[in-house]
């Protein structure tokens, strides 16, 4: 299965920035359903721009995946709705955010699965806005490992549970990815995922796109399969 996260209805836009609980009505489709002994993927495409390099890319990995057995999901961000994170630590106090949105689903989907890829291309040396957001959203779990103590990953948890970055960028330099590495490595710490590798193409201006890349994307689906069967792996140890 390959779903995006979609929003449907009407929403409630009349946010305030008092500080107070706020709620942001949809109605995603931020679901996985199938063979719950199957290894299961989340693909989380953070590009603004529909059906790009980033997100071919990200798709080539799901594919290879698919193709190895898992169960495979694929969330747009731009399809859904979040307010980015207030600032506020009111998280430190119950580990709880004050605002109720799409991110809120998304976030407590990421705990569920299995392999865990965040894709996103590079914007001004670093990650999109849009993936950013998420990541920052995340400080409830951040605050309940680290100051409530009341979330925990144990070594075999961690070691069963990966984390790929997937992203491409325009320029040639090879140090293009490097300001976006440390983000995702923090995120997946927070929940609870190895960083097991990367999934990246430069040179995109030179090639013109991802799919004039002579290796990117072959190498995408291959690492989707080569994850799924790392993880099947360690389960039947």
């Amino acid at each position: 299965m390959n779903m995006s996260g979609t929003t449907r209805g009407n929403s409630e836009r009349a946010l305030t920035d008092s500080g107070e609980a706020v709620t942001v009505h949809g109605n995603s489709e931020i679901s996985l359903t199938g063979d719950c002994s199957a290894v299961t993927v989340l693909g989380i495409s953070g590009s603004p721009h529909r059906h790009g390099n980033t997100e071919t890319l990200l798709e080539a990995f799901l594919d290879g995946a698919r193709d190895a057995g898992a169960e495979v999901e694929k969330v747009v961000i731009k399809t859904l709705i979040y307010r980015s994170c207030q600032g506020c630590n009111a998280c430190h106090k119950d580990g709880e955010c004050i605002l109720t949105d799409d991110f809120n689903t998304l976030l407590e989907r990421i705990l569920t699965v299995d392999v865990l890829a965040l894709a996103s291309p590079i914007y001004s040396m670093g990650i999109t806005a849009d993936l950013k957001s998420l990541i920052d959203r995340a400080q409830p779990y951040w605050a309940r490992k680290f100051v409530l103590k009341t979330l925990y990953f144990d070594y075999d948890h961690i070691q069963s549970h990966k984390g790929l970055f997937i992203s491409t960028a325009g320029q040639s330099w090879d140090h293009v990815f490097d300001g976006a590495f440390p983000v995702v490595n923090a995120f997946f710490s927070d929940m609870g995922f190895e960083y097991y590798d990367n999934v990246i193409a430069n040179k995109m201006d030179e090639y013109g796109g991802i799919k004039g890349h002579p290796s990117a994307l072959d190498d995408a689906f291959a690492k989707g399969q080569k994850v799924v069967r790392v993880v099947e792996k360690i389960r039947n140890r």
